[in-house]
């Protein structure tokens, strides 16, 4: 039955993304070699529509994508928080300004954050009661 559930979850579903964007780049430093960006953002998610009788969990996380020449995908994690399905409704909204990164955002590579286009996007975790664990992401997503 857990199988049956994961199959048509993905589609049906998921979280609401009403916003997610750049709020402040608080600094952008070359750090030991390699760019590193401190920033925050604005987040407006209903996580309410991802939850049903076999989530125990979603661990959600913001993504900052970006392109370089050495590499053509580069994908760090910024913010991350862990929802659970006894912490009710009320918890499964989250509505914040000025969201203050928990990870910064360093290139690894050396390609060079500066005159990059940097994509937010939101991802999540679906942790079952029982089954197998399924990610997925939104297509709602910004760019600076």
């Amino acid at each position: 039955m857990a199988g049956v559930v994961k199959m048509g979850h993905s589609n049906h579903n998921k979280p609401i993304v009403n916003k997610l964007k750049l709020n402040t780049l608080r600094s952008l430093k070359a750090h030991g070699g390699v760019d590193r960006a401190l920033l925050s953002f604005d987040i407006d998610v209903d996580l309410q529509p991802a939850f049903h009788w076999n989530i125990k969990q979603l661990f959600v996380f913001v993504v900052a994508s970006y392109e370089t020449k050495k590499n053509p995908v580069n994908q760090v994690v910024l913010w991350d928080k862990i929802v659970e399905a006894k912490d009710g409704p009320d918890n499964m909204i989250i509505k914040e300004k000025g969201v203050f990164c928990k990870y910064a955002l360093i290139d690894q590579r050396g390609g060079g954050l500066r005159g990059k286009n940097v994509t937010l996007s939101l991802y999540w975790d679906h942790m079952p009661l029982t089954g197998f664990l399924h990610m997925d992401h939104s297509d709602y997503s910004s760019t600076f």
